[in-house]
């Protein structure tokens, strides 16, 4: 079990890497210590004037990588994405604290097929998961989901492919709300429950594990769905995300 640490520590930018036009990659340097995929970690601002604004955000990069990787979407009104946008630069520091959460997490001895389903930024500790996965467990049958507005916006899009291209039990399966599809496999609509229908009876196997992460009112549409498909309760875990 990774320990949950409640102390502040220093954080320090290494590179800032956009994803898509709305996310960035922002690389760090700390002594965070071990993590599992699916963890978070809170960050914490502090102006000269003292004042500060705190975020969660979920870690990106796999257990074990040299650097943590938060993909931070940028929101006109936040108080804390904007920064890492329109100011960070390699060197500069922040406080960060964690890694935090116990339940949205997966690790290695969760073998089994396995269900992931992103709506937007939600992408972020799924992609912990994807990558972890391949460097474990790459035998045991995975599927992503991945709801997006366009092609443009599938953040992680270009190494979820290649993934899927090496590993032959990765399947990745892309919906564009207001965008053509790139692939004859993926869809052109909102992600309901006729969708999760046909990503399930095209599965190899019934998921052992389903982790949903995305906006409240995007959870709550895919875990209607998922139960009313048949999925149990207690196979899907949930990471909602709100403001940054």
């Amino acid at each position: 079990m990774t320990t949950i640490s409640s102390a502040w520590i220093e954080a320090v930018v290494d590179d800032v890497v956009p994803r898509s036009p709305h996310i960035s990659s922002v690389f760090l340097r700390a002594s965070l210590g071990a993590w599992d995929a699916g963890q978070h970690v809170d960050v914490r601002l502090t102006a000269p004037d003292g004042y500060q604004a705190q975020r969660s955000y979920s870690i990106a990069s796999a257990p074990g990588s040299e650097r943590i990787e938060l993909a931070i979407e940028k929101l006109d009104e936040g108080e804390v994405s904007p920064y890492f946008f329109d100011v960070a630069r390699p060197g500069d520091t922040f406080e960060l604290r964690g890694p935090i959460g116990g339940h949205f997490v997966w690790r290695h001895s969760d073998s089994g097929p396995l269900l992931l389903i992103a709506g937007g930024s939600g992408i972020a500790p799924l992609m912990s998961i994807v990558r972890h996965w391949a460097a474990t467990v790459p035998d045991s049958p995975a599927t992503l989901v991945y709801s997006v507005r366009t092609w443009d916006d599938l953040t992680f899009g270009d190494e979820l492919l290649a993934i899927e291209a090496r590993e032959p039990l990765l399947r990745i399966v892309a919906t564009t709300t207001r965008g053509a599809k790139h692939r004859e496999r993926d869809y052109e609509r909102r992600l309901d429950r006729e969708l999760l229908q046909d990503v399930l009876a095209s599965s190899r196997e019934a998921p052992r594990l389903a982790y949903v992460c995305g906006a409240t009112s995007f959870v709550e549409v895919v875990t209607t769905a998922l139960v009313d498909l048949g999925i149990a309760p207690s196979t899907i875990r949930t990471e909602r995300f709100g403001g940054r």
